[in-house]
């Protein structure tokens, strides 16, 4: 076992049983993430989502997190999440680095988790997703996996964790920019079966 996937399991369960007695949860569908390299994709409705995310994959995996880059500003903080495996990407642009780095984790063979929808949201289906997770997959060669955290969280109640079966994305070619959105779109409105909410909005023409 490499380090970083020490650290992250030894992390993972330390926060797991201290956070998760007090907003537990349970996972439906672990038996759908597949061996291998993967990209994970879920709704993003609150901070614990990443926890969430993490705690539901299979324990022997190593799901690595692409995170916002204001969290790495705070050195301690930034150190301890590279630790992990964890990375950075900017938002407000085309981060080539963030890509590469996204590339290197599926081409080891892990899984690597992303919010499609790039930020926080206050209702299901507000923002259209950005395609760099499918984008990601289409280079890889590795099927997106989809998976549903509920919004509401509450103290002491089980919240219920949905991951749904693989989408295969073609490796063959290179995706267009309309592939991309619509695969994409489709991914958001599979999270959004998995929890009974409403699909994302269309997009603007």
């Amino acid at each position: 076992m490499d380090f970083k996937k020490f650290l992250y399991t030894v992390l993972r369960a330390l926060v797991m049983w201290t956070y998760g007695l007090l907003w537990p949860f349970r996972v439906y569908g672990k038996e759908n993430v597949p061996e291998g390299a993967a990209v994970v994709c879920a709704n993003h409705t609150h901070f614990s989502d990443p926890f969430y995310m993490a705690w539901a994959i299979p324990w022997k995996y190593h799901l690595c997190l692409m995170a916002k880059r204001e969290l790495f500003k705070f050195k301690p903080l930034g150190a301890l999440l590279r630790g992990i495996g964890t990375f950075p990407v900017d938002r407000g642009a085309a981060d080539l680095t963030a890509m590469k780095t996204a590339l290197q984790v599926l081409k080891s063979g892990k899984k690597l988790g992303i919010f499609p929808e790039g930020t926080r949201t206050h209702t299901d289906g507000e923002v259209s997703p950005k395609a760099g997770a499918v984008r990601l997959a289409n280079k890889a060669g590795a099927p997106v996996v989809p998976m549903y955290i509920p919004r509401e969280k509450k103290l002491f109640r089980p919240i219920r964790i949905v991951i749904g079966e693989p989408i295969s994305v073609d490796s063959d070619k290179r995706l267009s920019r309309e592939d991309l959105e619509r695969i994409s779109d489709e991914v958001m409105n599979k999270i959004a079966e998995l929890g009974h909410t409403v699909p994302v909005r269309g997009r603007a023409a």
